[in-house]
């Protein structure tokens, strides 16, 4: 795609985590927060990041700068599972995780094989991802082929960093939402070859979960990691009790609910697994020996009463977290919102999550869950500028409780817990304004 310019310049506040850390002290330590800063982007990239008066005679004359004074730009935030033709089921009523996919996942996704349905409905979730600050996700499909093509055709649009696949689901769910082990394959293989790496696009191998996959098929998952090594794995793992009971009578060989996906070469670097709010001990640990990740998503474990996830569990373990708004058992697409969700249920446990913990597992902590922290999640010289201007006092409550915080570290707690999307003022991606705040 064709840019408006090669080069912008960008004034404002910045705050960014310069590196990834393997333990929550450690952040503030790598915090970067510049009052009046300057970022030059050229051709999508960090060019240039600092002090406004250290850096402004770089400029072009040419160039005009989007001035962002009283603002707060923060790096793009990252979704690590979000389900996008679930949109439209967001907030239905009354039921657990088993019973609410029957009776309200799975007839929503019946649709998706119209690949003109699926092209509008993936542009709807595209500009509620942009409204919302998310420049990149880790985004599930649906059985049909179509749902992954249009999601694709849409973020290649805006050249932006998106993550997709194809559900994979050969039993235990509706007739019109099965494939088969070797149509699956077949499948995604073809959207592997089309779209992996095609610009800013990378593909996923998805299985929905254990329960929905014959062995047959997850050999051919196996056999896709094996074709395919650096795409990516992206399930769901012990999300709710009665699942992980279901997975444990439908394969009794298996020692866990993580070792049926580790039989089959699912567990990696680039492997992530939404929820994990039941896992015992020994998961914990073949978590960490394979450097696989978690996304961690707060909203929809509250709204399905699915559990609390132990993230001070995941830092001692040295398992990577980012998190994920899980549309549509979540009930937001902002992430400001699942920060304050995630805060909760962090306090019902005893651990208080901090303003920056959160900021760095919403961005360049997603970014590594992903293993993409050498390419998005701060303002490192070189990485790709997605990023977005943060509006402190969007609200007449925000604004006073901003006038009554004293630290950076209060005004982003009252961001983190009293915004949304009206907090998004604007968001760029590729270094490109794609949506502004009207």
């Amino acid at each position: 795609m064709e840019r408006e310019q090669s080069i912008k310049a960008v004034r404002g506040s910045f705050l960014d985590i310069t590196r990834t850390v393997q333990h929550p002290e450690e952040i503030e330590g790598h915090l970067r927060f510049i009052k009046d800063g300057l970022l030059i982007v050229r051709d999508g990239r960090v060019e240039w990041f600092g002090d406004w008066e250290e850096g402004h005679h770089q400029i072009p004359d040419s160039i005009r700068v989007r001035d962002y004074s009283g603002k707060m730009i923060v790096p793009g935030f990252i979704d690590t599972h979000i389900h996008y033709p679930q949109c439209e089921m967001v907030g239905a009523y009354g039921e657990q995780l088993l019973d609410w996919l029957n009776k309200h996942t799975f007839p929503a996704e019946k649709r998706y094989n119209d690949l003109e349905y699926a092209r509008e409905m993936s542009a709807f979730f595209i500009k509620q991802l942009l409204r919302n600050g998310t420049t990149t996700a880790l985004v599930f499909g649906t059985v049909h082929p179509e749902s992954v093509e249009a999601l694709f055709e849409s973020a290649r649009h805006i050249n932006m960093r998106m993550i997709a696949g194809k559900v994979m689901m050969d039993r235990n769910a509706p007739d019109y939402l099965l494939d088969t082990a070797e149509s699956s394959y077949s499948q995604t293989k073809a959207l592997i070859e089309r779209w992996h790496n095609n610009g800013r696009l990378l593909y996923a191998i998805t299985p929905r979960f254990a329960p929905t996959s014959s062995p047959e098929q997850l050999e051919m998952v196996q056999r896709l990691r094996q074709e395919y090594p650096d795409v990516y794995l992206h399930t769901h793992l012990s999300e709710n009790k009665d699942e992980v009971a279901w997975v444990k009578a439908l394969y009794p060989e298996r020692t866990s609910y993580l070792d049926v996906y580790h039989h089959y070469g699912m567990t990696g670097r680039k492997s992530v697994f939404a929820h994990c709010v039941h896992l015992e001990d020994a998961e914990w640990d073949c978590l960490h020996q394979t450097q696989s990740s978690i996304a961690f998503c707060p909203t929809s474990n509250l709204y399905l009463g699915s559990g609390l996830f132990n993230l001070p569990n995941a830092w001692r373990k040295k398992v990577r977290v980012g998190m994920g708004t899980d549309i549509g058992a979540g009930t937001t697409f902002n992430m400001l919102q699942t920060l304050n969700e995630a805060y909760k249920i962090m306090q019902l446990q005893g651990y208080r999550l901090s303003a920056y913990e959160a900021f760095y597992l919403a961005t360049l902590g997603g970014a590594d869950a992903l293993g993409l922290a050498d390419t998005i999640g701060n303002f490192n010289l070189g990485k790709e500028a997605d990023f977005v201007v943060l509006e402190p006092t969007a609200t007449p409550l925000q604004q006073l409780r901003y006038d009554n915080s004293k630290t950076l570290m209060d005004k982003l707690f009252v961001m983190m817990t009293l915004g949304d999307d009206r907090s998004i003022y604007r968001t760029y991606v590729d270094g490109r304004l794609v949506y502004e705040r009207t």
